[in-house]
């Protein structure tokens, strides 16, 4: 079915493997580099700094994928890349230049908030609903493939090979670049604006207009709502379960290897991995043709219980089982509730809707960040109940917002365009 996918979608995929493998292998590592050359307290501040910059920008670029097209707003995003990790390799080829680093992941954080609309927009327009599942599904297992071993050269070459790593990086960018310049056709239907169009268009009065409704939309709100709450419970990996597990799992042993809760925690990041690697084609064939609403509920209702599991208990059977169980939820809502949110979204404001849903996982992020305070005053068993309290309210928002009609179908940019 791969060949079957519009070339937009495959180049899209590939790009965004390739990008995320040698991305992974560094940007995770970054709050150790700010850390030990400017200290803890200002290194987070700065991190926070990096996450309101892509907010914006994924907002600006939203606004501008509708009114300068998808695939010129790519591209001016990819070559901000390219210029932007030029800079950061030249900023720690010698002595380290921890600001001018700051200011390339700045300058790299507004790349993405152009790229990741106009791309979403563009897998949008040139799908239809019966293709939809497979290419998310395709997506999803390329972006977890690409964390995974990006994941694994980071943990290998971070400490003693970073600027081979900033190389790989730039040289990435050059490929993902050439091939989107080359590769991808533009998807925006309608004549070709003129650069006074695109002006009124992306004024601050217009945009905040574009932006006012996308937020006007009450069943679109209700159904983003409902995934805020799903992604701050998944966010728990970040912040209480590995507290809970650090203070509260004994040492137990696997296979006679003795686990610390920081060394199961990573056990059961793994265990989802490698389960979403392995079955995510599997997964969308066999969702394929089924109910939607209700395959997404199932997920959502898994997602949760495995992540209830993983709050409240200290064993590590149970944990391994709640992962596996929550793997499988995530195998089922991903491709799902993607092809229904296709469905929602109108036509002609796909990239302001699309950079919306975006930041769902920074509002999640933030939620999730009460986790830990929170734990301290309930405890692991009244974290279980939260999470699955909060699981059930998201699915119950995300199938309210689905009760309003899908947005009409348009007919898919023929690949000869």
């Amino acid at each position: 079915m791969w060949n079957t996918l519009h070339p937009n979608v495959r180049i899209r995929i590939i790009n965004s493997f390739l990008t995320r493998m040698v991305g992974g292998a560094i940007f995770p590592f970054m709050a150790i580099y700010f850390t030990h050359h400017l200290g803890a307290a200002l290194a987070g501040l700065l991190l926070m700094l990096l996450v309101a910059v892509q907010f914006v920008a994924g907002l600006y670029g939203g606004g501008l994928a509708d009114a300068w097209g998808r695939r010129r707003t790519l591209l001016a995003g990819e070559v901000l890349k390219v210029a932007a990790f030029a800079a950061l390799l030249l900023a720690n080829l010698h002595a380290p230049l921890p600001w001018l680093t700051f200011a390339t992941l700045v300058a790299i954080n507004v790349a993405n908030g152009l790229i990741n609309p106009a791309a979403e927009a563009m897998l949008v327009d040139v799908s239809t609903p019966e293709t939809r599942t497979f290419m998310y599904s395709v997506n999803y297992w390329a972006i977890n493939a690409s964390l995974l071993i990006g994941t694994l050269l980071g943990g290998w070459l971070y400490q003693d090979h970073f600027q081979a790593l900033l190389a790989g990086l730039l040289g990435m960018s050059f490929v993902t670049l050439f091939l989107a310049w080359t590769r991808m056709s533009e998807t925006l239907g309608g004549p070709r604006p003129t650069r006074a169009e695109v002006r009124g268009r992306m004024g601050p009065g217009p945009l905040l207009r574009s932006y006012a409704q996308v937020v006007g939309d009450r069943a679109y709100l209700l159904f983003l709502l409902g995934f805020v709450l799903l992604m701050s419970i998944e966010m728990g990996r970040q912040n209480f379960i590995p507290v809970h597990l650090a203070q509260d799992f004994p040492t137990q042993a696997l296979f006679g290897v003795p686990l610390t809760g920081v060394k199961a925690m990573s056990l059961m990041t793994a265990i989802n991995t490698v389960m979403i690697v392995l079955f995510t084609i599997p997964a969308s064939r066999w969702v394929q043709g089924r109910d939607l609403r209700r395959v997404m509920a199932a997920g959502f209702l898994l997602f949760t219980a495995g992540f209830a599991g993983l709050n409240g208990s200290a064993h590590l059977g149970t944990l391994m089982l709640a992962s596996v169980v929550l793997s499988i939820g995530e195998l089922l809502y991903v491709p799902s509730r993607q092809t229904l949110l296709a469905d929602l979204i109108p036509e002609d404001r796909r990239g302001a809707y699309l950079a919306v849903n975006g930041q769902t996982f920074t509002l999640g992020k933030w939620i999730a960040a009460l986790g830990v305070p929170l734990g301290a005053q309930i405890g692991a068993g009244g974290m279980l109940a939260a999470v699955l309290l909060t699981g059930v309210a998201a699915t119950a928002l995300s199938l309210a917002g689905l009760r309003r009609p899908a947005a009409p179908a348009r007919v898919p940019v023929p690949e000869s365009v």
